[in-house]
């Protein structure tokens, strides 16, 4: 098949390089002529593991290519993906449609014969129909089918979710667009039974609602994991024994600092905007946004309690700036808020993450940026965990012990052991976990 994807960012690129690799003939199609030229000497703008080099083989297989221009590619397509950004817009937390209206309406002016428009980028209940008015209106002429097929991919795991999914939702409002995304697929799906068909808006809906649900789960645990230091429990204990209910399931039942990322702080926003502009409230996910919001600013003052209730003048060091591991991202990153609040209170941050430097450096400011979880401990009064990277899971705390100033660990990821480390001399404070650490470890019987 002939493919279009409209905006080489996160989505476009994991898209048309994933498509390109599975043997249909990809273009890939982006205003910004600089990163067009990157991306066409196969350099990928973001960390995601295994992308670039995915790029580089399908460009040199004559399967992927980059362009400026969409005149011909969208010409030639039997599907044109727009795949565009829709960030928060300010002020009021919906979703900013500008650039999937004018994607919208660019493929319109080029649109030849029966195409089928796929909706990548994450939309409000609606938008597949305004795409499809706007597409019409700019050219009446044009032979379309307007599709809503919303991605469920994970930063830093993204090529497997998009070659191994687990559901592929696809909302249709014309029968004829059935086959298209069939064909589209097909190399994908080998036999198994995982395009669910919806109606366009039910498609939608689904993606936001997948997205409110876990980042509900996150704050429910983070909830649980404070009780639990409050009366003695173990959030490890509670979260294994809620997991293992197929009901629930075990995952993003791990407390942390709270969530952040590309998905879920816009898309809980725009779906609770959602209810309240259909008189359809939705408490539940906005007490989750709230919940999320207290927690990154909790997680600050957890840091300056350890600290003796003062941080004025002292280094901390933060260990993972990214929201997630295996990605650079770091938008609404837990550690911008932690990192901001812990500024205001006059610490001095030093910073260590394998991918986030160079993202981190554009957002914050007066943060001494390091090479490596050494050299950032060097004369601190407390190390921080934000972010699970495996790297630091190897961490020398001996060596550790005698760089910090103070010997100190916030633990936001429950990565470490705090048995050893409190052997070693550190105070050490983790997340949902009683004050004294208990004599026997509660797990699976053997």
């Amino acid at each position: 098949m002939q493919i279009t994807v409209v905006g080489s960012g996160y989505v476009g690129l994991v898209s048309g390089a994933c498509f390109a690799d599975v043997g249909h003939s990809v273009t890939c199609v982006d205003l910004d002529e600089a990163k067009v030229a990157a991306l066409s000497a196969g350099h990928v703008p973001f960390y995601e593991p295994g992308l670039e080099p995915m790029v580089a083989k399908n460009i040199k297989a004559g399967r992927l290519s980059f362009s400026a221009d969409m005149t011909q590619p969208v010409a030639n397509a039997d599907a044109v993906l727009i795949a565009v950004g829709t960030p928060t817009r300010r002020g009021d937390g919906r979703a900013e449609l500008a650039y999937v209206h004018a994607a919208a309406r660019a493929v319109a002016k080029h649109v030849r014969n029966f195409t089928v428009v796929i909706t990548k980028s994450t939309v409000p209940v609606g938008t597949g129909d305004q795409v499809e008015d706007m597409i019409r209106q700019t050219n009446p002429a044009a032979d379309i089918a307007v599709v809503s097929n919303p991605e469920f991919l994970r930063q830093g795991n993204a090529i497997e979710d998009f070659r191994h999914p687990d559901r592929i939702i696809v909302g249709i409002n014309e029968a004829r667009a059935r086959p298209v995304i069939k064909q589209l697929y097909h190399p994908i799906i080998a036999g198994r039974n995982l395009l669910i068909f919806t109606s366009r808006r039910s498609a939608e809906l689904t993606k936001y609602a997948a997205n409110a649900f876990l980042a509900m789960k996150v704050s429910f645990i983070n909830e649980i994991a404070d009780l639990c230091e409050n009366t003695g429990a173990d959030v490890r204990d509670v979260a294994l024994g809620l997991g293992l209910d197929p009901r629930i399931g075990p995952k993003f039942l791990v407390p942390g600092p709270g969530y952040g990322g590309s998905c879920f702080p816009k898309d809980t926003m725009a779906l609770a905007q959602t209810g309240r502009d259909n008189a359809s409230p939705l408490k539940l996910v906005e007490s989750t946004i709230a919940v999320n919001e207290h927690r990154k600013q909790a997680m600050a003052q957890r840091i300056i309690e350890l600290c003796g209730g003062d941080v004025d003048g002292k280094k901390i060091a933060v260990l993972g700036l990214a929201f997630k591991p295996n990605t650079d991202d770091l938008r609404e990153a837990s550690s911008i808020a932690i990192i901001n609040a812990l500024q205001l209170a006059g610490a001095k941050i030093a910073a260590f993450d394998p991918q986030g430097t160079t993202p981190a450096t554009t957002i914050l400011r007066d943060v001494e940026y390091c090479d490596d979880p050494y050299a950032v401990a060097v004369d601190a009064e407390c190390l921080v965990l934000v972010t699970e990277w495996d790297i630091f899971g190897s961490l020398e705390f001996k060596r550790l012990h005698k760089l910090m100033a103070t010997p100190r660990i916030v633990d936001l990821r429950n990565m470490f052991d705090r048995a050893e480390l409190e052997s070693l001399g550190f105070q050490y404070r983790g997340i949902g976990l009683p004050q004294r650490a208990p004599q026997m470890m509660v797990g699976l019987a053997e």
